[in-house]
């Protein structure tokens, strides 16, 4: 049963990327871009072909092959999680990541791009979506949930697993 919850919900948040940025097609592809903060934030198409601050462009089989392999190793990671409400945080994490790293990965199946529209004009931040706010959230949280809420002790179940 829990499992059917976590592939639910990594299922609504992958609709919600691929719903945005449908969206984006359909109202912002081929035309300038829409100013919500003036000279701040603004929606703007972008078909990204490459990673962030463009680089990699073209490399399609990179980015499957890297999403594969990360989405099966945190996968593998989540069914090591022991069942208990501490590790709730890292369960929201692996959910929010497969979520952005699919999201992406279909665009690049299907399009050939992924499709970005997110921009902040006073910092030339590189143009985003739904699926890279999640991956980039996640993965901050990750990183502060390992160097700064939990413990040495809070991975002992994996040195346990190794020795029974």
């Amino acid at each position: 049963m829990k499992q059917i919850k976590v592939f639910a919900a990594i299922a609504i948040f992958l609709a919600a990327d691929q719903i945005s940025k449908a969206a984006a097609v359909m109202s912002l592809k081929g035309r300038e871009g829409i100013s919500i903060l003036k000279d701040i934030f603004e929606l703007q198409y972008v078909e990204n072909r490459g990673a962030a601050f463009g680089i990699l462009q073209n490399q399609q089989w990179l980015f499957f092959v890297i999403t594969v392999l990360a989405v099966a190793l945190l996968t593998f990671a989540y069914s090591k999680l022991p069942d208990e409400k501490k590790y709730r945080p890292l369960r929201f994490c692996y959910v929010f990541l497969c979520a952005g790293a699919v999201g992406n990965l279909i665009d690049r199946i299907f399009r050939g791009y992924v499709v970005d529209f997110f921009y902040f004009k006073p910092i030339n931040f590189p143009v985003f979506n739904v699926a890279d706010i999640y991956v980039t959230v996640s993965m901050a949280v990750l990183f502060f949930l390992i160097l700064v809420y939990y413990k040495e002790d809070d991975f002992a179940f994996l040195e346990k697993r190794k020795q029974g």
